[in-house]
């Protein structure tokens, strides 16, 4: 017979939850991303979310047929998996404003929301909607900057549109090594790591990381003089004009810690 539960192993159990939402404008490589966190947090073993082509699997939370047949998401999906001694529950929302209601409903049950922006259209009209949604409801907000590796607005810029459309303070808390084709990784703010990537076929597995210090003499040998100079100054440059990571402000919805990659 089971033990009934005090009230508190309860609060135990309750403070090792999390609910959060991925929102976005269509296309910006929601569903990718929510893959990618079930990827790392070895929730699934194959990313497979690359359905441009004919033969790929679809996403794994793209379920309904006519998700799959117009390769987006219609309704919400709830998706479940553990890291690091806690449990989060991962809501893939639609971003599609035709079911944009569903998306509305959902961020009434979460904790925080992950904006997914594609680097070469910044801020979009459904993406900009739904923050006013997390706004109004006092939802904290990240900010996740995707496809890196495709040609889009520097950076710098974007960080700027962010806080001017949104009126928000934008906090990065990774750095792309160079974009484009000559994206290769991203520094790690907090560690103050340069993780080099080496990219999987289609991103259907973990990419393998190497590891650098951003003062190590040899980073310009493994990334490139110029990649590794226009790296140090635009780290000089975050260190002395940037805003730093406060999570008061990020819980208030005051601030939103930006990260820059590749989906």
């Amino acid at each position: 017979m089971t033990e009934p539960m005090t009230d508190a192993t309860l609060a135990h159990a309750v403070a090792q939850r999390r609910t959060f939402a991925i929102i976005s404008h269509p296309d910006a490589g929601k569903t990718t991303l929510t893959e990618k966190l079930l990827l790392y947090a070895d929730a699934i073993d194959l990313a497979g979310a690359v359905r441009t082509r004919k033969h790929q699997r679809h996403a794994t939370s793209d379920w309904m047929a006519m998700e799959r047949e117009r390769g987006i998401s219609i309704t919400s999906t709830v998706l479940q998996f553990s890291f690091q001694e806690h449990h989060f529950n991962l809501l893939d929302t639609p971003g599609h404003q035709d079911f944009s209601e569903d998306t509305y409903r959902t961020l009434m049950a979460v904790d925080s929301a992950v904006m997914v922006l594609d680097v070469a259209k910044g801020i979009e009209a459904q993406t900009r909607k739904l923050f006013e949604v997390c706004r109004l409801r006092q939802i904290p907000i990240l900010t996740f900057i995707n496809k890196l590796d495709h040609t889009g607005i520097d950076p710098l810029e974007l960080l700027d549109e962010i806080e001017r459309t949104l009126q928000i303070s934008a906090v990065p808390l990774n750095w792309p090594i160079g974009n484009g084709s000559d994206f290769q990784g991203v520094y790690d703010v907090t560690r103050h790591e340069v993780l080099r990537f080496t990219r999987t076929t289609h991103g259907q597995h973990r990419a393998p990381v190497q590891v650098t210090d951003i003062t190590d003499p040899a980073l310009s040998t493994l990334i490139g003089e110029a990649a590794a100079q226009r790296l140090r100054d635009e780290i000089d440059l975050l260190a002395g004009a940037g805003s730093t990571f406060d999570l008061d402000a990020f819980l208030a919805g005051a601030m939103t810690p930006v990260f820059l990659a590749v989906r």
